[in-house]
């Protein structure tokens, strides 16, 4: 039964403890003993039995290895170097168009995301890959990174995306339909963050180094002129590595095509579930590695980050299980459901009303606590406004990860100023922050058109499941 002081203590500790920077963990944790002391009469025994079950639950349910295991798969192909061999072959084959390496950028954090599923560590990865690069070929700085900081939400849309399998556990619904839900709108972002940078380039051709990029093509020619040097740089300009040769750059392209075609495939035509799929990846990934040079040290090293990265992530989920737990027992979530069903709002206002939330929330809290935090009221709600569920999904994707581009603490902008600290000191935070609004208002027009239309995101999963 629904009991408006029980909800209330619940609500607001919880909000408390998160405003004094409570880890968010600990605040779902403590906030639902809480609730749940209050609505047992308080019971100590009772609130400690329901702590040991939940957890017990959900840490031994199957389906959450399939995070470590997709992470790992990650590390692996990120540690083997497939990605910078891509990323240099995608731009070496894109000589003649303006605005190349952005271009390449976009296309290898496409390409990345398939195998990483998170956005902050594509935003670490293509700073250090990427910006170098650019900078070196005279494109404006902000633009550089603008380019990186806004490509870097692929690896939240694309599968294997950490927060679909959160969202799908959290929401109950198939990881395998959200994964290929993500694939039409992914592409569509990335088709427009292309258009953006072509014409970007055709009318400000200073911000991608002016004539500089065309004075190079002769150094991707080959024999046409075997004599070419790229362009000079400062003294303040790093070295860039040295061009992938084209076996490297195949057996990299190949061996990522294996990865994605096994393990997405196998997924969506029901081969293997997503755990199962993630353990085949994390495998690939291995043999990948191994093939480019990877010893025991490096594979080690890279279990050991996967651990330290995964853990608060499952202690997350946990707390997040407790706290839904919580929140139906006390009343709370029906509560909250009926008095938005029964206000006389349109459901397009309610929408946006949630998208609104996740902006603000994006801006000073990371992608899965917001999840946490928001998703076992809003999913419920949305589908009770007629929203068709798999699609919701994606539209909550990209509004969690536009928040992270939104200013004045968007952390992905923050993570690549991190990123390229020894590259350029004095770029400031706002000049990535202005550089990435473009993607931003993109990734906004992206939200529309799923919403107006969410055939984008349903059509794929309606023909395999």
């Amino acid at each position: 039964m629904f009991d408006v002081n029980i909800a209330t203590v619940l609500i607001v500790s919880l909000l408390v403890m998160v405003a004094l920077g409570v880890h968010i963990a600990i605040a779902l944790g403590m906030a639902s003993a809480l609730g749940i002391f209050l609505v047992t009469g308080g019971s100590p025994s009772v609130v400690l039995a329901m702590l040991g079950s939940t957890a017990y639950e959900a840490l031994r349910a199957y389906e959450f290895a399939v995070i470590p295991l997709f992470m790992l798969m990650g590390e692996f192909v990120s540690r083997s170097g497939a990605v910078t061999d891509v990323y240099r072959a995608i731009q070496r084959s894109l000589r003649r168009l303006p605005g190349r390496l952005a271009v390449a950028t976009l296309l290898g954090n496409a390409i990345f995301s398939f195998v990483t599923g998170v956005s902050i560590a594509s935003a670490a990865a293509f700073s250090r890959i990427a910006y170098p690069e650019m900078k070196r070929f005279g494109y404006h700085r902000g633009f550089a990174l603008g380019a990186v900081a806004g490509s870097s939400c692929l690896g939240m849309l694309i599968p294997p995306s950490v927060l679909m399998i959160v969202w799908g556990l959290l929401t109950e619904r198939s990881i395998g339909q959200i994964f290929l839900a993500g694939v039409l709108p992914g592409l569509l972002l990335v088709t427009l963050f292309v258009c953006y940078v072509l014409v970007t380039a055709v009318l400000r051709p200073a911000l991608v180094g002016g004539g500089r990029e065309i004075e190079a093509r002769a150094q991707y020619a080959g024999a046409d002129a075997p004599e070419a040097a790229p362009p000079a740089a400062s003294e303040a300009t790093p070295a860039v590595a040295p061009e992938a040769s084209r076996l490297q750059a195949w057996t990299s392209g190949l061996g990522i095509l294996s990865v994605v075609v096994a393990v997405l495939g196998g997924i969506w035509f029901g081969v293997f579930t997503p755990t199962e799929g993630a353990g085949a990846g994390a495998f690939i990934g291995l043999m990948l590695a191994i093939a480019k040079g990877m010893r025991f040290r490096g594979a080690m090293d890279a279990i050991l980050s996967v651990g330290r990265t995964s853990a608060p992530i499952l202690l997350l989920l946990v707390s997040a299980a407790l706290y839904s737990r919580t929140l139906a027992m006390t009343g709370v979530s029906s509560g909250i459901q009926g008095a938005f069903l029964g206000a006389e709002l349109a459901p397009w206002l309610l929408l946006a009303g949630m998208i609104g939330i996740w902006f603000v929330l994006g801006m000073v809290i990371d992608s899965i606590s917001i999840m946490l935090l928001t998703l076992t009221i809003f999913e419920p709600i949305a589908v009770g406004l007629g929203y068709d569920p798999i699609a919701f999904a994606i539209i909550g994707i990209l509004a969690i990860e536009a928040g992270l581009l939104t200013p004045p603490f968007g952390l992905l902008v923050y993570t690549v100023k991190a990123a390229i600290r020894d590259e350029d000191e004095n770029i400031s935070i706002m000049e990535i922050f202005r550089s990435s609004t473009p993607y931003w208002i993109i990734m906004l027009i992206g939200l529309i058109a799923i919403v107006n239309f969410p055939g984008i995101a349903t059509y794929l999963p309606s023909l395999v499941f």
